[in-house]
């Protein structure tokens, strides 16, 4: 199947009409992002793909939502700086592996929610540090941030078994990429601070080889929390 019909079948179905005609921005990010959404579609997973006719003041380029039992892969290009913000100094023809990439790392989300892990610590894991604030709402949302920020590093591992199993001669550009960005952080342990996962798979051949990214992303992950909670 060629990439244009693959991704007609992909889209006719999740696209409003309003924005079936996609702009060149629009094509060349899910052009990147096909073979990692043909891979999920291959598992059967309950994906959509929702591109917005304008993006929001706080919207990122790419992102996962969940509505229904489904999920949102959600691409805001519209109107958004950070389109290619994001991609600033990396070369046109390099910048399709950090897009895959990117929705390597959302599909990593939709993976964890489809199979009703969402949040929640793998087996033999339980959070033994207690935390005391005077404002429950506190300590409500330092849950949340440990939540998220666990999230973002599974999701980061997802990405990178990805890129070293279907790119590995660009592995080491991808990495350093993603490092950089993650090591840019404004505030210690926030909910993208993912670094004590990220260093773990600085040689890609952690991964291993069974190609199964979620999966092979398992074991890292369960490391980085030992050393991030």
């Amino acid at each position: 199947m060629s990439k244009a019909v693959l991704a007609a079948a992909l889209l006719c179905a999740t696209l409003p009409a309003a924005a079936a005609d996609l702009t060149p921005l629009e094509q060349r990010w899910l052009g990147a992002a096909l073979p990692v959404l043909a891979y999920s579609r291959s598992l059967s997973l309950p994906i959509d793909v929702v591109v917005q006719p304008q993006a929001g003041p706080n919207d990122v380029p790419m992102a996962m939502g969940f509505a229904g039992g489904r999920c949102k892969l959600v691409l805001s290009l519209r109107g958004n700086p950070d389109a290619e913000r994001q991609l600033e100094g990396v070369p046109a023809a390099e910048q399709g592996e950090l897009i895959e990439a990117m929705a390597a790392h959302e599909i990593g989300h939709c993976w964890r929610y489809a199979q009703g892990a969402w949040h929640a610590l793998p087996a033999g894991f339980v959070e033994v540090n207690e935390e005391t604030a005077d404002d429950p709402s506190l300590l409500a949302a330092s849950k949340a941030m440990r939540e998220t920020r666990r999230e973002e590093g599974y999701a980061d591992l997802v990405a990178l078994a990805w890129t070293h199993d279907r790119h590995p001669g660009d592995y080491g550009r991808i990495y350093a990429w993603l490092e950089k960005l993650r090591h840019d952080q404004p505030v210690a342990r926030n909910g993208h601070d993912t670094r004590a996962w990220v260093r773990l798979a600085r040689d890609g051949a952690r991964f291993g080889s069974a190609g199964k990214p979620f999966e092979d992303a398992a074991p890292l992950w369960r490391e980085g929390l030992l050393s991030d909670d």
